[in-house]
């Protein structure tokens, strides 16, 4: 028997979500996106098995329906979902960012008998639209699923035996204990980081050298402050309680770094780092909140060539590169040349590569 899934919303998640699914046995994957040139992309790329214009009609005869949309797209749509002709037992789900408001709106569908299960798979990219979908973009991430807390347990195993295609780690958590983890480790830091472009922009006019300097550590911390700020205004909004909480926490812990700074005590500070560094070295490096890349530091001699070079040796390994960046300012930082891949498992055939036909130090950092 087949079964029948549908995508609504073929972006990024929607779309890498749509090719996992495909790896499953006896499913046929349906595909709509609102855009129609979105559609006509995922036919053409083959995202799905099928793409639909008629996404009611396609709703009616799926037995999971995922919603690949923004938190605030997702509640329109479920508005919508409860006038539909919906099979008895459908599976729902969504994929946003923040949970609790989404459950919330799964209230009105439970007391028409649908069940809704939350979803949230904590991985994604650089880059967006459902051009850059990929296959085993979730592998090995998170994916959180927020089910009630008295859901059928034989709807959730339906729903996981589908994700488990995604090669992701499946986990349940509350809705609520989800929004404060992932403001603690994905939603406030992407706050920090703009607030430090802010204030990097801020001494343009006294220091302009600044900017230049603003290489190396900098552009790391702050790598996730260029993401995009209509999806990062509305993640804030949906997370405001979780994010002001965690705002008086980080007031609190900037309060104390002042006073260690007024104290000029030289042990309390160097503990200060050797605690960060401890705890951050602990740190699982595969799995996470923020799109993952894999980077390799590079020690390259100061010759004409010498990058095209070390991307020539990679090229003719078939080995592709996600970034390249020249750090300029290296203080504490290993190398020159900084290449990022998609997966650590392509980062250690470039290894292999360059170990092979170079003498470059290298360093995984």
């Amino acid at each position: 028997m087949t079964r029948n899934v549908l995508v609504i919303g073929l972006g990024l998640i929607g779309g890498s979500i749509a090719l996992s699914c495909q790896k499953a046995p006896q499913t046929k994957v349906f595909g709509y996106d609102v855009q129609e040139k979105t559609r006509e992309l995922a036919a053409t790329l083959n995202i799905v098995n099928e793409v639909v214009s008629d996404v009611k009609q396609a709703a009616s005869i799926a037995d999971i329906i995922i919603f690949g949309t923004p938190v605030n797209a997702t509640i329109e749509w479920m508005d919508e979902l409860k006038n539909w002709s919906l099979k008895p037992d459908v599976v729902i789900t969504d994929t946003g960012s923040t949970k609790s408001l989404i459950m919330e709106k799964a209230v009105e569908l439970k007391e028409k008998g649908i069940t809704f299960i939350g979803g949230h798979p904590m991985a994604g990219s650089h880059k967006s639209g459902v051009t850059a979908a990929r296959q085993y973009l979730f592998e090995n991430a998170y994916y959180m699923l927020t089910p009630f807390e008295e859901e059928d347990g034989n709807q959730i195993i339906k729903l996981e035996q589908l994700l488990k295609f995604t090669l992701a780690k499946i986990v349940k958590v509350d809705a609520k204990e989800h929004d404060h983890m992932t403001a603690v480790v994905s939603h406030f830091p992407h706050i920090v980081a703009a607030s430090l472009v802010h204030q990097l922009n801020g001494e343009k006019e006294k220091f302009p050298m600044t900017s230049l300097l603003a290489a190396g550590g900098f552009r790391d911390i702050t790598r996730i402050a260029f993401s995009n700020p209509s999806i990062w205004k509305d993640i804030t909004l949906q997370n405001r309680k979780e994010l002001l909480d965690q705002l008086e926490c980080w007031q609190v812990e900037m309060n104390r770094v002042r006073e260690i700074l007024l104290n000029n005590d030289d042990q309390s500070i160097e503990n200060y780092f050797a605690v960060a560094k401890n705890v951050r070295d602990e740190l699982p490096i595969t799995t996470g909140a923020f799109y993952t890349t894999y980077d390799l530091y590079v020690d390259i001699p100061d010759y004409p060539g010498v990058i095209s070079e070390v991307t020539g040796y990679l090229a003719e390994d078939k080995i592709s590169i996600t970034n390249i960046r020249i750090l300029e300012a290296r203080e504490d930082i290993f190398g020159i040349l900084v290449i990022s891949f998609q997966t650590s498992d392509i980062r250690d055939k470039a290894v292999k590569c360059l170990e092979r036909r170079t003498k470059f130090e290298m360093h995984i950092a």
